[in-house]
């Protein structure tokens, strides 16, 4: 199983690195150099994205698949049965850590 802290690093990291080179392509938008990394960047955010929600909770409305979220079934108070697993946490901005 994935570590989630270590997920929670990652999906920080290159969410910052998506951020990033929008606000460089806000103003250099022809930079293919950045059009690439930034392709890339966002690929691998919504492969974590999918990872966490798989093994963990989703952390977008986005991931939320009652079929495939919460395989590990921690942190839910509906485990083995299919639920809306939105509300499985805790989610980072609840006191949940890096």
């Amino acid at each position: 199983m994935t570590d989630r802290n270590s997920l929670l690093k990652q999906l920080t990291e290159i969410s910052f690195t998506v951020s990033d080179l929008t606000l460089y392509l806000d103003t250099h938008p022809l930079d293919e150099q950045a059009l690439t990394a930034f392709s890339q960047a966002k690929e691998q955010k919504k492969q974590l994205l999918q990872t966490f929600a798989e093994n963990f909770e989703p952390l977008t409305v986005d991931c939320v698949c009652p079929d495939t979220n919460n395989k590990s079934q921690t942190n839910t108070k509906y485990a083995g049965q299919k639920h809306f697993t939105w509300t499985d946490g805790p989610l980072p901005w609840e006191g949940g850590t890096l």
